[in-house]
């Protein structure tokens, strides 16, 4: 039985656009998320980061794999319907947690997220992955953009760092440069959205965010699934995140201790 977020055309556009917008997913939670996202602020992580250069306005901070020490986050994931939801667009029998991630914008921050694919940070192949990015204020210009039908391209989008946006590998013969949609006038998609919906996208999607230019924070959680095929492969230089010490070959599947099956 289709879950009653979803409708077939859910489904169809997940597979053919690697990207849909799934309204009210974690609306139930948003109260319980921003109480993490608090703790989050004042506990940084060990992967926490300030995205912007001294001479940029407002302030962009990011911080992910925090939900086993946030139980406000690890809640959060195991009561919403975010594991059948993910089970359903991925067509997977299995749901299993890869991390979080807390992205926030404060007002007057005009930098954009750069245009990226998550696929070539992580250490991660496979068709059946999903991404869940969900504001927690209200959003209309500090929207998620993701362009259609990028997670079916024949090579990876070459990935950067964000504070200057230069090569995350050195080894960069293997991937394409990043585009720029907008001049190449690609099917961006892009909505509207209130507390607690959620963009649905693969991890090859191509996407990026507005800056924040309106007069109130941007918060926005990220939940990152895996399925059946995912498996474990290697890079050509330190992922992120990087999970130090995980001693898994390529080919595995991710280890269930680290990274739990999810009740879908």
């Amino acid at each position: 039985m289709i879950h009653p977020l979803l409708t077939p055309a859910h489904i169809e556009s997940y597979a053919r656009d690697g990207v849909v917008l799934v309204r009210g997913l974690f609306k139930d939670w948003v109260d319980e998320i921003c109480e993490g996202i608090e703790h989050n602020l004042k506990n940084p992580g060990p992967y926490a980061a300030e995205n912007l250069q001294a001479h940029e306005q407002g302030r962009f901070f990011d911080d992910y794999c925090n939900w086993s020490r946030i139980d406000a986050f690890e809640r959060a994931i195991r009561s919403s319907p975010v594991a059948a939801v993910a089970a359903q667009l991925m067509q997977s029998r299995q749901v299993q947690l890869f991390h979080e991630h807390v992205l926030i914008k404060e007002p007057g921050t005009s930098k954009a997220t750069p245009w990226h694919q998550d696929s070539p940070y992580y250490f991660i192949e496979g068709q059946q992955t999903i991404s869940f990015w969900s504001p927690m204020d209200a959003v209309t210009d500090a929207s998620l953009r993701c362009v259609a039908g990028s997670h079916r391209w024949e090579k990876p989008v070459l990935p950067t760092k964000w504070l200057k946006e230069d090569n995350f590998y050195a080894d960069t013969d293997r991937y394409i440069q990043v585009p720029d949609p907008d001049a190449e006038k690609m099917d961006i998609r892009e909505w509207h959205l209130q507390p607690g919906d959620a963009v649905a996208f693969h991890f090859a999607t191509l996407h990026g965010a507005r800056g924040n230019q309106s007069n109130q924070r941007r918060r926005a959680f990220s939940v990152r699934l895996i399925g059946d095929d995912a498996r474990y492969v290697e890079r050509p230089g330190p992922t992120s995140p990087p999970f130090p010490g995980h001693d898994m070959q390529a080919g595995d599947r991710l280890r269930e201790d680290w990274f739990p099956l999810l009740k879908a």
